[in-house]
């Protein structure tokens, strides 16, 4: 989560229900999010906003062997410097691939960023992933939407996870959720992906389809993203 300047943060409560719920479907227990909560507004006073915190929850007890014990899981909080927002253009070129159980953010990143870097070597910024029907889904560590010729916003009907800058969005501005493949990318307008590291981030290519780097309703989706009030934890 993305702290900002005076000690707030997008989504705050969007983040700790996602966590909450996460650690319930992996580990089958409930999470003090009271106690996470604490711990992050020490974190926030003990260091100089804006910073990024990541809160892993683990259980230090639990390895190969011994998957099926109940779990006591702990948290991680770790720090580091909040990037600029929002993020430069780039560009993505498209993989099939499905990340296993989508629909929870985890630490199981290798072959994710196997091909970041099969995409960057060959000349792309990051990579998309694309399920095995056909349907575009989402980047390596960002949600992924689109604009049609109308302006209508669009995202992905596929399995994502789901990331809080996408459920803000949603929140504030129209938009629909329908299956994209790569034959419909050119009708597409213009394509964006968002996370809290990046905002709302344009993307200027993906594999051989060219879009703007500025287009209306991506500088209307950057300033209703900005204007998201943040919450105090």
């Amino acid at each position: 989560m993305r702290v900002g300047a005076d000690g707030t943060i997008r989504g705050f409560t969007h983040h700790m229900d996602r966590l909450s719920r996460d650690c319930q479907l992996v580990f089958g227990v409930q999470l003090d999010t009271e106690e996470v909560a604490a711990r992050i507004r020490r974190t926030i006073a003990e260091s100089a906003p804006p910073i990024t915190i990541r809160a892993t929850v683990f259980d230090p007890q639990i390895g190969m062997g011994n998957v099926g014990d109940t779990a006591a899981p702990k948290v991680l909080l770790t720090v580091r410097a909040a990037s600029t927002l929002p993020a430069p253009p780039t560009t993505a070129k498209t993989y099939e691939f499905s990340r296993d159980l989508p629909e929870v953010k985890h630490i199981a990143l290798f072959s994710q960023l196997r091909l970041r870097r099969a995409a960057q070597l060959a000349g792309f910024g990051d990579a998309i992933f694309v399920e095995r029907d056909g349907r575009i889904s989402e980047g390596v560590t960002w949600n992924l939407g689109f604009v049609d010729r109308d302006g209508q916003v669009v995202w992905p009907d596929a399995p994502v996870l789901p990331g809080v800058t996408m459920r803000l969005l949603q929140d504030s501005h129209e938009s629909v959720t329908a299956p994209i493949r790569k034959s419909d990318l050119a009708s597409i307008r213009a394509a964006f992906a968002t996370n809290v590291s990046i905002g709302v981030r344009p993307l200027t290519a993906i594999d051989e389809f060219n879009f703007p780097t500025e287009d209306p309703t991506l500088d209307l989706l950057q300033k209703v993203y900005s204007e998201v009030a943040g919450e105090r934890p």
